[in-house]
């Protein structure tokens, strides 16, 4: 599989690693200064660049009817509008807040446990994200899809930094030295906690599982998730 990756920073060279590992074959890195860009020699696109750029690089790749992998986050507000691009071109697309393998599973257990602690309303339920110190949205595109489950599956309504209430889900985001990944979800009471939490010790699950995407989406056209990848009902 021939792969053009989008962003070269820590995350496109930990790609570009596991990808040779894989045996497959980086035929571009396109980062900033990048001026010209072979589309035609591209099996697909992953896309780790930055919010102002994914936009960009997403749809010219669907111009160029290369399929995507996008883990760059921060660049949501235009998610719709790809979408639409990719199917007029009859492309094929996969964005994921996170592409951890693990972190994809704890996406179906917080919503699995939201719904079991949907009635009990003595529970509060509050979320914190440590990241490290280059990361440049907060919260992370993760807490947000991990709020997202739960409020698809309880009472709440939306998410806030730092602030909460009966509705609204308090995120709070912490940035220290080279933390890859720590989400926190905690239901509070005032006799008990129940906590769930995931650590990412290193980058190479992002990278891997964003691989093991590129691989699957091959032949497909569509918009799709993690949740087709690994086959989570």
């Amino acid at each position: 599989m021939k792969i053009g990756l989008f962003g070269y920073g820590k995350m496109g060279k930990m790609i570009e690693q596991i990808a040779q590992q894989r045996r497959h074959t980086i035929v571009a890195k396109v980062d900033i200064n990048t001026t010209e860009v072979d589309y035609k020699n591209m099996d697909v696109a992953i896309d780790f660049s930055t919010p102002d750029a994914a936009f960009n690089n997403i749809t010219t790749c669907f111009e160029n009817e290369v399929p995507v992998i996008s883990g760059t986050t921060g660049w949501l507000s235009d998610y719709d509008k790809a979408v639409d691009i990719c199917q007029a071109k009859k492309g094929a697309f996969i964005y994921a807040s996170n592409f951890s393998l693990g972190v994809n599973v704890f996406f179906e257990l917080n919503s699995y446990l939201a719904k079991m602690m949907s009635t009990l309303n003595q529970y509060k339920v509050s979320m914190e994200e440590i990241h490290h110190t280059q990361k440049l949205d907060a919260p992370s595109g993760t807490a947000i899809t991990l709020a997202d489950g739960i409020i698809e599956n309880t009472n709440y309504l939306d998410w806030k930094l730092e602030e909460g209430d009966d509705k609204i889900i308090p995120i709070t985001s912490k940035r220290e030295g080279t933390v890859p990944g720590t989400h926190t979800i905690t239901y509070k009471s005032e006799v008990d906690d129940v906590e769930i939490k995931h650590t990412a010790n290193n980058r190479e699950g992002f990278a891997l599982g964003a691989v093991i995407a590129a691989e699957w989406i091959q032949g497909k056209t569509g918009i799709f998730s993690m949740k087709n990848v690994l086959n989570l009902k």
